[in-house]
């Protein structure tokens, strides 16, 4: 009866091990990267995002500015202030440190989340294009080289990043 046992689980393992050698594994692989720079609209994006960019800098620059003017102002009439003005003149100015410190904190995280608004659409189309190829050449994973993961690629894993670009008229 042992012996039985055995011989059904020993061919019931060289069935399932050869049904698993018979199927096509396939597998593919991108550079995301390069295919988001290939797309006009994230140009478009990283357009818009260096747009805002460049708008918090040039405000960020003139509150510099008027702090400097306000520093140079104090150091020149410092030693004819009372010591009441002296110290109102220092809080106006620590306090303007403070909201450029500030605002400069909060342009940076709506930069982020502007970032997020110009390309997540961007991303979403070419991971839709990816999985239709994909789909297409039945594929059952897809490896991003941008990410660094894999160390080695097999002539035996489909180069998608042509059939994605010509999937979206690149």
């Amino acid at each position: 009866m042992k012996t039985f046992r055995r011989i059904t689980l020993a061919a019931g393992i060289l069935c399932i091990a050869l049904a698993v050698n018979a199927q096509d594994f396939k597998f593919g692989h991108l550079n995301s990267d390069q295919l988001l720079s290939a797309m006009p609209e994230y140009d478009s994006a990283q357009q818009k995002i260096q747009a805002l960019r460049n708008q918090y800098d040039q405000e960020i620059e003139q509150i510099q500015v008027e702090i400097n003017r306000k520093i140079e102002q104090f150091n020149q009439s410092e030693a004819t202030m009372t010591n009441l003005i002296r110290e109102a003149k220092a809080s106006e100015i620590q306090e303007m440190q403070m909201r450029l410190q500030n605002f400069a904190q909060t342009a940076q995280q709506d930069l982020q989340e502007q970032s997020m608004v110009f390309i997540q659409p961007v991303m979403d189309k070419a991971r839709n294009a990816i999985s239709a190829v994909a789909k297409e050449k039945g594929l059952i994973y897809v490896f991003d080289l941008s990410q660094g993961n894999p160390v080695y690629t097999s002539e035996e894993s489909l180069e998608m990043l042509p059939l994605v670009k010509a999937h979206l008229g690149l």
